[in-house]
């Protein structure tokens, strides 16, 4: 073999070694890390320091029980912990702290804790003093308030204010404020509500609405600013 198919062959296994780690880090990087295997149980003080061994390396199918911190790729069952809980992967069923539950994947249950965030999709019910979402379906319950990012189906209780960067489908309530993209239901305040696109109503001392395909608003102060009459009190509607 001549020193040139010899170079081009070295060169071409080189690419490959290359190429199939970049693959199997971008892997990684999608679907989170390779299992060690999955274990029913799984007791300690914090993440590494349990029973089995191994930080975020095994799915746990039953429980998941740390005094400090909870970690586990999939994570099916009750996940308990003082302090916070994470799942890397997918998670369904019941996540308990006093400090944070974190979703990274799809997730489908109950989470309670002071501060509860989903970076995918969440189906299911949340309490908690305040929440993050990407897109959620179901119930939350909200001491101050919800941030959710893309779409929000159900219904959403807050003290002070939910706020939807996207497509609000169900009922957002607040004693504060209902700051939403696009309404497509109702949106009941105690004291404002704003919305880019009513399809629906709107229920509060002030009502602000950009734009109306069909709806209409309550309150002392109605505004839908496509209308042909803006303001009105008391009772403000556009009908397409």
């Amino acid at each position: 073999m001549s020193i040139k198919k010899i170079v081009s062959v070295c060169m071409a296994m080189a690419f490959s070694a290359v190429f199939a780690a970049e693959s199997e880090t971008a892997s990684e990087i999608d679907y989170g890390p390779k299992s060690y295997g999955w274990t029913c149980i799984a007791l300690g003080v914090a993440t590494p320091v349990q029973l089995p061994w191994g930080i975020d390396k095994w799915d746990v199918f039953g429980v998941d029980f740390n005094l400090g911190y909870s970690d586990a790729p999939r994570m099916y069952g009750w996940q308990f912990a003082l302090g916070a809980n994470t799942a890397r992967k997918d998670f369904g069923g019941v996540a308990t702290a006093l400090g944070f539950n974190f979703s990274n994947k799809d997730a489908y249950g109950l989470d309670l804790a002071l501060f509860n965030m989903n970076n995918l999709e969440y189906y299911g019910v949340c309490v908690d003093a305040f929440a993050m979402n990407r897109e959620f379906y179901g119930l939350s319950v909200d001491l101050l308030g919800n941030m959710t990012d893309k779409q929000f189906g159900g219904l959403e209780v807050a003290g002070l204010a939910n706020v939807n960067d996207g497509d609000m489908y169900g009922v957002a309530a607040a004693i504060g404020a209902n700051l939403t993209r696009r309404v497509h239901g109702l949106a009941v305040a105690g004291i404002y509500n704003q919305t880019d696109l009513l399809w629906g109503c709107q229920i509060g001392l002030v009502n602000m609405a950009f734009k109306c395909d069909h709806g209409f608003q309550i309150g002392l102060i109605n505004v839908i600013m496509d209308n042909q009459v803006p303001f009105l009190p008391i009772v403000n509607g556009f009908f397409n």
